[in-house]
């Protein structure tokens, strides 16, 4: 009796706490999204009230005004192609750490892993003067390609234990059947390691949306303004229009939920039985 209270008790702990964690993650979120639909007078007098009711005017007025089609769309074509040729890249590096031996195989893998714990804003000196000598300011190649470089580490760490997690049986088996390196990669292992391509792939992807100090560093027009930059003009634009702002910020908040919401089952799955499974 006594070991059953101690486990009910600990369970009740456990999950208040998640449901605190929660709570806390989920509030600014809930907050945000629902002050979107109150008039300015009600966001500062009773900024914790609910909405009256759900007038969709504020969201049409962001999509249909200040070029914000225009800004999602730079980050939607920024975004998704950084995240997929960096999934191309790093793939193949994870494929062939996990798989091969050769000299310096663990000196690389630290030297991935010591990026981590450089911070991000020391490269900027650098990464402004490469793109400067490449005469690639102010365009969505520059961005591009410094977006690539944004998830190096973790996805190699991620794609890496994936690659690992594949019994090295079934490659062992396609070389005996003739099947090169590339038809084994490509065929053979890269569909039994969707798990970690979904988890690296979403991680990049959001990274890249979201990610705003590089690209006011590298773009000045408005034509390559990428969302989250263009929402500090925003900011001033919409500086006595609390109700607007809150849209924009709405907007730019939804896809990176949507799209852990399609994919979570993909991030969640498990990469060595989707190996058993074939």
């Amino acid at each position: 009796m006594r070991n059953r209270l101690k486990k009910i008790l600990f369970y009740a702990g456990m999950y208040f706490v998640l449901a605190v964690v929660v709570m806390m993650s989920l509030a600014p979120l809930v907050w945000v999204m629902m002050s979107s639909f109150k008039t300015n007078s009600a966001i500062l007098t009773s900024p914790f009230s609910l909405p009256v009711g759900f007038d969709f005017e504020p969201y049409v007025r962001v999509l249909t005004g200040n070029n914000f089609l225009m800004y999602a769309a730079n980050s939607f074509m920024i975004a998704s192609v950084s995240t997929l040729l960096s999934l191309l890249v790093f793939s193949m590096s994870g494929y062939v750490l996990a798989k091969y031996r050769f000299p310096g195989r663990q000196l690389l893998f630290v030297l991935f892993a010591i990026t981590l714990l450089v911070p991000g804003h020391t490269r900027t000196q650098p990464i402004f003067t490469i793109i400067m000598n490449l005469k690639l300011y102010n365009t969505k190649t520059a961005l591009i390609l410094v977006y690539l470089t944004g998830g190096l580490a973790m996805s190699m760490f991620i794609l890496r234990s994936a690659f690992n997690s594949v019994p090295k049986e079934i490659s062992e088996a396609a070389f005996i059947e003739g099947a090169g390196f590339l038809r084994n990669f490509y065929q053979i292992n890269l569909p039994l390691v969707k798990g970690g391509m979904a988890t690296s792939g979403i991680m990049m992807f959001l990274g890249n949306w979201n990610e705003y100090y590089l690209a006011a560093l590298l773009t000045s027009s408005p034509q390559n303004r990428t969302l989250p930059y263009a929402l500090a003009f925003f900011n001033e634009t919409f500086a006595y229009d609390y109700t607007r702002m809150f849209a924009a910020l709405t907007i730019v908040i939804l896809p990176g939920i949507l799209l852990y919401a399609i994919t979570q089952e993909q991030v969640q799955m498990s990469v060595a039985a989707g190996s058993v499974k074939g």
